[in-house]
């Protein structure tokens, strides 16, 4: 009878009987039943690097890694400018948001400069073709093979020596040195460190597409994500036709950069002006909306923030969409105490346009500005933007790369703009009126005058 272990999916440490907590990283619920695996002859533990001598730091060559462009403005954007010879991406989204065409529409670019392979676990070749052939992709170079033995696999790169590769998806892979099923947290970390080997080694580019669970998360263990060089993650809802790429890790560049795409009939196309999708075209000025300038990555980015407050019961409502709704109940406090603005017995509802998620605290300024239009029932002026992190003193704090956020709004046709004075351009900024504040008091009585 086959012996029953337990894996833990956070990080990999086993246990002879189910516990709540993992004996080895103390993750709670983390254990995974699965199937002891048998002792092999083969020696499968090697380095995922080649090994070299001990060096100096100072003398060891750190030449510029080179990068190829992917065809992909948006997408070279959060890889920090095109794919790395032995680099290995995940990237992970959920089920229809459009992995498999964006790669597919990499590779087809990808194919007239260096030699590629598309390795599909979860559909046949004639169903890659037939996408191809709907996003209107030649295709003239493109390899593709049907195939989820990890060893054929392998035989395969020996063979096609590809330049780029993805795989789509790790959890469909096995290797028949292990017993357990594709998917299973032993077989993804198995298949994972196999096909990093062989990048490392080959020095081909390769992409691991990943399935993610009901929260969002990537599903394997989490040594999966430490194991490779990018972490990528696809986010948007099925029903909008936006899509955005995030960069939660990156050896080889920035993280949390943003890629913005659109959906359209043949495929994804990069957006230029992201900030378009997240401000409302509204025909006049109205009460309760204002427009943030907020940093994703190296990026400015204009998002409306839109408040509506009304009055409420005895038990009035906070909600936010986008927001940290904690944050919202002190800002909330804030405005109370020290701009004398109560909103205790009005509901509350404030959202981020666009469905994007706003995790920085220069958002505050903007939060608290829409909420006193919509309490007042007067809108911001035309062409108005704030930015700003608002403390529990009441006091406004500066924002980082506070000149780009402001170069941006001017450049987009913003006129007026509140911000901490510690961001007030030393230069005045062409085409924008620029009000420094140093507390709530004072954007509120500002904004109050124009």
């Amino acid at each position: 009878m086959a012996k029953t272990i337990y894996t833990c999916r956070e990080c990999g440490g086993t246990s002879p009987k189910w516990l709540g907590k993992c004996p080895a990283c103390g993750a709670w619920n983390s254990l995974d039943e699965g199937l002891a695996e048998a002792a092999t002859k083969n020696n499968r533990f090697q380095a995922l690097a080649r090994s070299q001598p001990v060096a100096t730091l100072a003398d060891i060559d750190a030449a510029e890694v080179a990068r190829t462009p992917t065809g992909q403005e948006e997408l070279d954007r959060v890889l920090g400018g095109g794919i790395v010879a032995g680099g290995v991406t995940l990237i992970g989204g959920d089920p229809g948001i459009g992995k498999s065409t964006l790669l597919l529409q990499a590779l087809d670019a990808l194919s007239a400069v260096m030699p590629v392979l598309y390795v599909t676990g979860e559909e046949s070749g004639a169903q890659v073709a037939l996408r191809a052939r709907r996003l209107g992709l030649a295709g003239a170079k493109v390899r593709v093979v049907a195939e989820i033995s990890l060893e054929k696999i392998l035989a395969t790169l020996e063979t096609e020596q590809p330049a780029f590769c993805v795989i789509d998806s790790i959890q469909t892979l096995y290797s028949d040195q292990l017993t357990s099923a594709p998917g299973s947290v032993a077989q993804v970390r198995e298949c994972a460190a196999q096909l990093t080997r062989v990048a490392k080694t080959g020095g081909c580019a390769m992409v691991l597409v990943g399935h993610v669970t009901k929260e969002g998360a990537l599903a394997g263990p989490r040594v999966l994500e430490h194991i490779v060089d990018t972490v990528l993650y696809f986010e948007g809802d099925t029903h909008s036709s936006f899509r955005l790429v995030r960069a939660i890790k990156n050896r080889f560049g920035a993280v949390n950069e943003i890629g913005v795409f659109a959906m359209t009939e043949k495929g994804l196309r990069g957006v230029s002006n992201p900030s378009a999708i997240f401000l409302s075209a509204h025909g006049e000025p109205v009460s309760g909306s204002c427009v943030l300038v907020t940093l994703e990555g190296t990026r400015p980015l204009l998002v409306e923030i839109q408040a509506l407050v009304d009055s409420g019961g005895a038990s009035p409502r906070r909600l936010s969409v986008g927001l940290d709704r904690d944050r919202l109940a002190m800002l909330l406090a804030v405005l109370h105490r020290h701009a004398g603005v109560s909103c205790m017995d009005q509901d509350v509802f404030v959202n981020a346009v666009g469905g994007v998620r706003i995790a920085e605290p220069a958002a505050d300024l903007a939060v608290l500005l829409s909420i006193t239009s919509s309490l007042r029932g007067k809108p911001l002026p035309r062409g108005f933007v704030a930015f700003g992190e608002v403390g529990l003193a009441g006091e406004v704090r500066p924002a980082p790369r506070g000149q780009e956020r402001l170069k941006e709004a001017a450049k987009l046709g913003f006129s007026v703009a509140v911000v901490p004075k510690a961001n007030a351009p030393k230069k005045p900024v062409e085409g924008l009126t620029v009000h420094a504040v140093e507390r709530i008091e004072q954007a509120i009585d500002i904004v109050r005058g124009l």
